[in-house]
């Protein structure tokens, strides 16, 4: 739930009083040049809105992005370019220019001198409303010229890779077009909208997987939805248009000017989406937010307050580390957690691939001549395995509300999970695929048009995906942690939970007897076949990771208070009917197996590591820790794709045995910039840029190598290499924040809230 904004206000004011500066410029970001182009970004966001921002040639430049804003095709469409001119200009062959992410106050300025002219630029988003604000101070009178831009002036048919920024990919169905938005004048305003046409790849999902006949009881967010906003300036008319092409893409241009030179320009960008068959209604709300924010002196001081707190309640900071590396972790984790805060309030959850901060294609890979509306791996589509590592790291980082939209995303589409349950299978439980559309059915490729004769419906008929449902399991317990560490009411996500367990016991005694009389093996228990460990170990018997998922959700669930005994009892049964985990040798060695049996080895993950992280059946504290440490030392597949690249979990599988030498490795390797000019902005690894489980898997490895609890114990420093100076607060279950400064090998601050947590410290320090 939101807290209002005048709560916020107030809250900032008290954590500026009570601690000063909360310490954002230990990761300050300043550039004192121009870029280059758009690569040469860097971003700004807030509530669910994000801004690639650049000065270029003596004009400034951001793309916008919303969450939710979803085409015909599922491609995540952005909102278009804006463009400042300035004349005089202090930022073409002038001096002391400046462009600065302040991150503790959430937003972009800018500054430049040419001789006497001295201007600054303040860029930033509202939290609480979806608006922009562009703001120029001058101490001289400027003109300027605002330019929205857009390259979806015309239909754009989509084809090859391009296909791979919607849900159609490498298998579109006939031609596909990105349509055209619509861009006008409207008396001294830029309005700009995209209209989804009636029939979506919702559609043709739904055809394919034989689910005409329920259509009316699928949820459809595609349907109906029109996204844009409005550009309106101080002072400003209509000036014209304009052509152009940057990146190799070609645009046009709107062109809002003053109608006088001013010391202080105020331009305003307002977003609105809505599904509605009605552009009066959209017009409606879009009329509603822009007059919403009339103050906004006081708006700003909101949206600062917010950011204020954002960074009061947890950080990690290692800048004053002698060890450029070392300092450069601690940067790129806070600049990679502002880019997460972006989208708290976002429609939609954070995408793995890029989340709000992608731009032109041409300037990741020079072969990929699209549209800065492209990515690899599709808009609406939600890989489950890539989705949780932007996720994981906000539990210990305090930014639980940060997750709603995720555990939203799951809420929403329960309906449609469970009902293609029943219609291919005839039982109950919520079938959740891994490459996952936002209405809930398996991505259309994925699934597979050319499937052989008879073959299950409900299946995708894919080599990396097949049998590969256990995911959902991860934001289940995810889920559970939220209340584990904050204590909020989950009632609204327990059916959720409830449905993604039962589906497993069900489906797997149906399997069972289609292959024989009885439902379960000799000893009672369910026989997990055919499944799957991650994406690799495939075709695989009773795999280490579904059976760490099933046990782990199962026994939190037994544990929780106030449940009933037919609920108690229930869970109990099942948790008796999951088979044991099974075990293998290397060198005499016993380690955790992938499976008990799997057919082919499909991709390189390392799921007989996944009972260490997410489901911690093994760890420190825990029995069976020499096991587990002989996992990760002596598995010859472990040790093949050992790596720090992309959405690679070393780096957290060795803070969580206690492997400080590994863990610090491997996290310098995963955090260190990026070799692009804003230093977060990883990739594209096996994803596209900026990569985000990349930043994600980096963050959780740093945390855990800082923080760890089990039961009522919390460990710190439990994979910290002593010789790390490091400043961090973070969460912990029951409610606890922990605050601890390292100084030349020594603990020199400690601070638990409640106090009475202090008692359960463990301070593993090597």
């Amino acid at each position: 739930m939101k807290i209002t904004a005048v709560i916020w206000v107030l809250l900032g004011y008290f954590l500026q009083t009570a601690y000063g500066q909360t310490g954002q410029d230990r990761a300050r970001l300043v550039w004192n040049s121009p870029s280059e182009n758009a690569a040469g970004s860097m971003p700004c966001g807030g509530g669910g809105i994000g801004l690639n921002v650049w000065v270029e040639k003596g004009e400034l430049l951001f793309y916008i992005s919303r969450s939710g804003t979803f085409d015909e095709n599922n491609t995540l469409l952005k909102q278009g370019r804006v463009r400042l001119k300035l004349s005089p200009n202090p930022f073409e062959g002038g001096t002391d220019f400046k462009q600065e992410l302040v991150l503790k106050d959430g937003y972009v300025h800018i500054s430049g001198k040419k001789g006497s002219l001295h201007t600054e630029v303040k860029l930033w988003v509202d939290v609480f409303k979806p608006i922009i604000h562009l703001e120029v101070k001058s101490n001289r009178k400027l003109l300027a010229e605002a330019g929205y831009e857009s390259w979806r002036t015309a239909d754009r048919p989509t084809k090859g890779k391009e296909n791979n920024q919607n849900s159609y990919k490498w298998a579109p169905r006939g031609e596909v077009k990105t349509f055209r938005d619509s861009v006008a004048f409207n008396r001294e305003k830029i309005i700009f909208f995209h209209k989804n046409r009636d029939s979506s790849v919702f559609d043709v999902a739904v055809k394919q997987q034989g689910l005409e006949g329920y259509v009316k009881q699928l949820f459809n967010p595609l349907k109906h939805l029109v996204f844009g906003g409005a550009m309106s300036g101080m002072d400003m008319k209509p000036g014209g248009h304009y052509r152009g092409s940057y990146a190799g893409t070609a645009y046009q241009g709107w062109t809002l000017k003053n109608t006088k030179a001013l010391k202080a320009i105020d331009i305003r960008i307002s977003l609105h989406t809505e599904n509605t068959e009605s552009m009066d209604s959209w017009n409606r709300g879009l009329e509603q937010t822009i007059i919403a924010d009339r103050n906004q002196v006081k708006s700003f001081a909101q949206t600062k307050a917010w950011w204020n707190a954002f960074w009061e309640r947890s950080f990690i900071d290692m800048t004053s580390s002698d060890e450029p590396l070392v300092a450069q972790v601690g940067r790129n984790y806070e600049l990679f957690r502002y880019m997460l805060g972006c989208n708290t309030y976002g429609a939609y959850p954070t995408k793995f691939n890029g989340g709000l901060f992608t731009y032109d294609p041409i300037l990741v890979d020079s072969s990929l001549k699209y549209t800065p509306d492209f990515r690899n791996w599709g808009g609406g589509t939600h890989t489950a395995q890539n989705q949780r590592l932007v996720y994981w790291p906000m539990l210990k980082s305090g930014d639980v509300e940060m997750m709603r939209p995720q555990f939203e995303f799951y809420k929403n589409l329960l309906q449609n999970a469970e009902q293609r349950t029943a219609v291919y299978w005839g039982h109950k439980g919520a079938s959740f695929t891994e490459q996952l559309e936002n209405f809930g059915l398996p991505n259309p490729a994925e699934y597979g048009w050319k499937r052989p004769e008879g073959y299950d419906k409900g299946m995708e008929y894919n080599a990396w995906l097949e049998y590969e449902w256990d995911t959902v399991l991860e934001f289940c317990l995810m889920i559970l942690e939220t209340e584990n560490y904050t204590g909020q009411d989950i009632s609204t996500y327990m059916p959720l939970i409830e449905s993604s367990l039962t589906f497993f016991d069900a489906h797997y005694t149906y399997l069972a007897k289609q292959r024989g009389s009885k439902a379960v093996d000799g000893n009672g228990q369910l026989v997990l076949y055919p499944g799957s460990a991650a994406e690799t170990y495939k075709m695989a018997y009773n795999a280490s990771s579904t059976i760490s998922a099933l046990k782990t959700v199962l026994s939190r669930l037994v544990e929780r208070p106030g449940i009933s005994t037919d609920q108690r009892n229930a869970w109990e049964a099942m948790l008796k009917r999951i088979p044991p985990i099974s075990f293998r040798e290397f060198k005499g060695h016993p380690t955790i197996a992938p499976a008990k049996a799997w057919e082919r080895i499909n991709n390189t993950e390392s799921p007989q590591l996944y009972p260490v992280f997410p489901w911690g059946i093994y760890g420190l504290g825990r029995s069976g820790l020499d096991t587990a440490i002989n996992t990760y030392k002596y598995d010859t597949d472990v040790l093949k794709f050992r790596s720090a690249e992309g959405w690679k979990q070393d780096n957290i599988f060795a803070a969580r045995l206690g492997l400080t030498e590994d863990a610090g490795a491997l996290t310098l390797q995963k955090l260190k910039d990026s070799g692009r000019r804003f230093s977060a902005f990883w990739g594209p690894g096996f994803d596209w840029v900026p990569d985000h489980n990349w930043g994600g898997s980096g963050m959780i490895g740093l945390q855990e190598m800082l923080l760890q609890s089990y039961k009522d114990k919390i460990y710190l420093f439990a994979a910290w290499p002593g010789k790390w100076d490091v400043h961090f607060k973070l969460h912990a279950p029951q409610q606890t924040t922990v605050e601890a400064k390292l100084k030349d090998g020594k603990v020199v601050l400690l601070r638990v809230v409640p106090e009475i947590r202090r008692k359960d410290i463990v301070i593993l320090l090597k």
